[in-house]
């Protein structure tokens, strides 16, 4: 029998192409999401893509307790892979109570369930903000984490403390943090990719809507950091890539290869590209020209990070394959996809 993996978040950026992913490699999927940040065009994309239209939906808030109960009584479930959180650096300095709220309550609903119900593998979604702003670069496993600089990154630091503690307290529960750095692109197909609602928190989403004529002009924030150019450095990883490392990480999980009960992995490419690099580069392989200007910092950014891959290189088996260039172009192969469907 197929293995059952319920990934919350699903019907999201990453969640829809962890879910292809998945698929692509032989498990039965069952997405939830409470639609708080998408729509369904992703969850329809994945089902284009994987030729599979009975993929179980299931629109629930992880906040609800008796919503996330049911899911563990409707299906049996070998993993859970937990994206159902807010993501955005900007928005929870000015809203930290709302990340506080969502992010934390939303996984101790999950592992309380999985405790009650007998889901012993969780791989959990963190975050390279989970490091601080460190001058230990690039980062390992073993990094020092330094005090978030924004409630995000507190929410992710927090959530992967509840989970090695819940791990160590229960044998029967097994767990992963991913730690990954800055996720962009779209699926090769143009069917998945990342669709904020409202003004976009994130840049490669800002660029595109800024080459389509959606925004007027793109804000980087910051030019006089101690960096080459003067802006941020990043990590920049591949969706597809990204989606690729989740599906090592389960099979890991549920084969029973894990060497500790629970184990945190880097899940970046380890080569730092500044902010301005990114737009530069977006323009030369999409042969555009942007509308951008400097502004000031924003609070909660930190100077630079990128990742040591070595560990999820050996262990997962995994590494980051697609080139920047073939990822900017198929994050504007998405956008130009959105817009002709908006304009239908």
């Amino acid at each position: 029998m197929k293995k059952q993996i319920l990934v919350s978040g699903g019907a999201g950026y990453i969640g829809s192409h962890v879910t292809v992913e998945l698929i692509n490699a032989g498990y039965d999927v069952i997405v939830a999401d409470n639609m708080s940040n998408c729509d369904m065009t992703c969850y329809e994309g994945v089902k284009k893509i994987t030729g599979k239209q009975d993929i179980p939906f299931v629109e629930m808030d992880f906040c609800d307790y008796g919503a996330v109960e049911k899911l563990f009584t409707d299906y049996k479930i070998d993993a859970v892979i937990h994206f159902a959180a807010f993501k955005a650096v900007g928005e929870s300095v000015v809203k930290p109570i709302m990340y506080y709220k969502n992010n934390l309550l939303s996984f101790l609903n999950l592992l309380e369930a999985i405790q009650k119900y007998g889901a012993c593998n969780v791989l959990f979604s963190s975050s390279a903000t989970v490091y601080g702003e460190t001058k230990d670069l690039p980062v390992t496993e073993s990094t020092q984490r330094l005090p978030s600089t924004s409630p995000y990154g507190n929410t992710k630091q927090i959530c992967e403390d509840i989970l090695r503690d819940t791990v160590y307290a229960h044998p029967d529960i097994k767990g992963i943090a991913l730690r990954y750095f800055n996720p962009i692109g779209a699926h090769p197909s143009a069917l998945i990719g990342e669709l904020p609602r409202g003004v976009p928190n994130n840049l490669v989403p800002y660029i595109t809507q800024t080459a389509i004529g959606k925004r007027k002009c793109l804000n980087i924030f910051g030019n006089d950091y101690p960096t080459p150019d003067g802006t941020c450095l990043r990590d920049y990883i591949d969706v597809v890539d990204l989606a690729k490392a989740h599906v090592a990480a389960v099979t890991r999980m549920i084969e029973g290869r894990m060497k500790e009960d629970y184990e945190i992995f880097n899940v970046g490419t380890g080569c730092p590209i500044s902010v301005l690099e990114l737009v530069t580069t977006f323009e030369k392989v999409n042969n555009l020209s942007l509308n951008y200007q400097c502004v000031e910092r924003r609070p909660g950014d930190v100077m630079a990070i990128w990742a040591d891959t070595t560990l999820a290189n050996q262990e997962l088996g995994w590494k980051a394959e697609r080139t920047i260039e073939e990822t900017l172009k198929s994050a504007w192969q998405w956008e130009q996809y959105i817009s002709q469907k908006e304009n239908k």
